[in-house]
């Protein structure tokens, strides 16, 4: 089993344990407007992959250095500037795909996981957790995207990543490549995951390793900033000296 802070330990907790879309419910926004393709998914998620690995890396770098005071603007400047490289890469090399995410390639600078990542992970930790965080999470968001994406896209056009999939007398669902159709996949999918947990509950399994984010209730929670559930133990963290 992987320490914690350990590479391996972050990737899994990225990508199972708190994944943004399906356990922590973050970065909504681009999840339901994008994910109209696989190949939109995949390339937002990627793109965004990209972006908090190297903004939690250079943040953590710099984490003793940026003042308390403006530790949140600093964070944003570093963000921006790496999202500002990604927009121009992706307008030189995939004109299509840039054309396609529009408006939320420049968005990806207010995405609350990169900048949740920065504040609770990454202005903690070492440079080498807090990057494997990044790509952890990003992969997470990556694979949440890219299967919305190509379920979405598998009934709404009979095709995955372009390729036609479906016979030549399907008739596809148009409204799940429309604004609706983000919102029954996604709820589909987590109620799913659901009932894989509490299928494998009921049966004496170990399941913490679905859906294992937070599972309190934040609304009458007295617990206000200080709660060990989220994001990580901050307490255990510090004295490990992580």
């Amino acid at each position: 089993m992987s320490k914690p802070g350990s590479a391996g330990e972050r990737l899994f907790n990225g990508i199972i344990k708190e994944n943004p879309t399906f356990v922590l419910t973050l970065g909504m926004c681009p999840t339901l407007a994008v994910t109209t393709s696989a190949m939109n998914g995949l390339g937002m998620g990627l793109t965004t992959m990209v972006v908090l690995a190297l903004s939690n890396m250079i943040i953590s770098a710099l984490r003793k250095i940026i003042p308390d005071k403006v530790r949140i603007p600093a964070f944003i400047v570093i963000i921006a500037s790496f999202v500002t490289v990604m927009q121009l890469l992706l307008q030189g090399f995939l004109p299509d795909l840039y054309l396609s995410l529009g408006v939320y390639i420049p968005l990806i600078v207010v995405n609350c996981i990169i900048l949740g990542r920065a504040e609770a992970y990454a202005s903690k930790n070492s440079v080498w957790s807090s990057l494997f965080d990044g790509i952890g999470m990003g992969l997470g968001f990556s694979a949440a995207l890219t299967c919305i994406g190509a379920v979405r896209e598998i009934l709404g056009a009979g095709e995955i990543f372009g390729i036609r999939v479906m016979p030549q007398s399907y008739v596809p669902f148009s409204i799940f490549v429309m604004a609706p159709g983000a919102f029954f996949v996604l709820a589909a999918l987590t109620a799913i995951q659901n009932k894989v947990k509490i299928a494998g509950e009921k049966k004496g399994r170990d399941m913490s390793k679905i859906q294992s984010g937070c599972s309190e209730d934040c609304m009458h929670c007295g617990k206000a900033g200080s709660c060990e559930h989220k994001f990580y133990d901050t307490a255990k963290t510090q004295k490990e000296g992580r």
